[in-house]
């Protein structure tokens, strides 16, 4: 039986795209042994039930911060050439690029976008009847690629088109559907030893003389009484949560909408950054909107173009709401994704004529000041380790993290990267 200084008892909390990829590498360090080391991941609600759940999944070698993104871009690679990440999780590479458009003004819909008919036509050939065929004539492709854009980008309305300029390439961008990466990273763990426990709410985490030695927590399916586990080691990935068990860490969340959309018609891959001037008097498709708007109104959505046609779109964020107490919580304004759905119809017929198949929100860990994402060990609390604040770049740099955190636990310290300002006792 190992010794005492020997043994590791590993407790994550947190089953977003952090936690699970902890707990994934470090069921794949070379020094993990099962004899010695427990790792067991506490989630209070279910594994990807906030933002590692529901946000775009993008990919790029352009994103930040600069010395973790190179890592990470890597390991999704290699992690989709090990486990069939293409099929698994949606992995694949595609084009990017940041579109200046005038919206138009969006006709009135008499009929639903699915399920009915439309003059006399069935359900099933509704799709058809609405595909947009003027967008595919010779005289329209040309309008498109004199406002210059790509050859296969075909499926934005060539009368909306200022100008496309390129922000990246197979080379650089890729993307995978984070719902299905992290679940994936999960089981993948689990099948290696790591131990997952959901509807277990973190109540406290006992550091006597600065170094963490227990993690008790409530569950939420009963009232037993609470849970006390010993640990070693802590992991808090817990996203904008992670500041009511760490308060130091000041991670607050900004909330963020997003629809999912089955075009009309297949789409090419691309993830748009775009910059929309609506019309004065802008209305939402089949209904006026309570205001009016008297002037041009720029918004900028973000259109990211998946596998197996389909669309994910997202709006700006707001402070409206404060964080909830879990995931399961978070309420979803269906106005605004309404005008998300009216914004990427207002220069797409594919867009506009699609069927809505999720309307959703999520929040975003964002640090205070611009700082972070925070990866290391704090100053005062041996073996207790921060993994959080990657706000809108948590699915492209959690490889990197989990794979830090679990070199920072096994080996000592980070040895892919170098963490300067990331490290939580250089920034806190």
């Amino acid at each position: 039986m190992p010794s005492e200084d020997q043994r590791k008892n590993i407790v994550i909390i947190g089953g977003g795209i952090i936690g699970c990829t902890t707990a994934y590498f470090l069921t794949r360090h070379p020094s993990f042994d099962p004899a010695k080391h427990t790792i067991t991941l506490l989630e209070v609600s279910k594994i990807a039930g906030g933002a590692s759940g529901k946000a775009g999944g993008l990919l790029g070698l352009w994103a930040y911060p600069s010395n973790i993104v190179p890592l990470s871009f890597r390991l999704h690679a290699e992690l989709a050439a090990e486990h069939n990440g293409a099929e698994r999780w949606g992995y694949r590479r595609l084009n990017v690029g940041q579109i200046d458009c005038k919206g138009r003004q969006l006709p009135d819909k008499t009929t639903p976008s699915s399920g009915a008919s439309i003059k006399g036509l069935p359900a099933d050939d509704e799709t058809k009847a609405r595909v947009s065929l003027k967008k595919r004539t010779k005289e329209a492709l040309g309008l498109l690629r004199a406002a210059g854009l790509p050859e296969d980008l075909d499926w934005i309305s060539h009368d909306s088109v200022r100008s496309y300029d390129e922000m990246g390439n197979e080379s650089n961008t890729g993307q995978v559907h984070p719902f299905h990466f992290t679940t994936s990273m999960a089981a993948l763990a689990e099948e290696a030893g790591a131990k997952i426990v959901l509807g277990a709410r973190v109540t406290s985490i006992d550091s006597p003389s600065s170094a963490v030695k227990s993690v008790t927590y409530a569950s939420t399916a009963s009232s037993s009484p609470e849970t006390t586990i010993p640990a070693t080691h802590v992991v808090l990935a817990a996203g904008p949560w992670t500041s009511r068990l760490f308060p130091a860490s000041r991670i607050g969340g900004l909330r963020a909408h997003s629809v999912t959309i089955r075009p009309s018609a297949p789409v090419s891959g691309y993830a748009l950054f775009t910059s929309i001037d609506l019309p004065p008097n802008f209305s939402r498709t089949g209904e006026t909107k309570n205001k009016q708007r008297s002037g041009y109104q720029t918004v900028t959505p973000e259109i990211y173009a998946r596998p197996n046609n389909e669309i994910y779109a997202c709006g700006e964020g707001d402070h409206l709401v404060p964080l909830p107490e879990t995931t399961e919580d978070v309420v979803t304004d269906d106005n605004r994704c309404q005008d998300i759905v009216d914004y990427v119809g207002s220069i797409s017929d594919e867009l506009r004529d699609g069927e809505v198949t999720v309307r959703q929100a999520c929040y975003l860990p964002v640090c205070e000041g611009d700082k972070g994402p925070f990866i290391g060990e704090v100053r005062d609390v041996k073996g207790l380790i921060l993994g959080s604040g990657h706000s809108c770049w948590g699915i492209q740099n959690g490889p990197a993290t989990g794979k830090l955190i679990s070199e920072i636990v096994l080996d000592g310290k980070a040895m892919s990267a170098k963490l300067g300002k990331l490290d939580p006792k250089v920034a806190l």
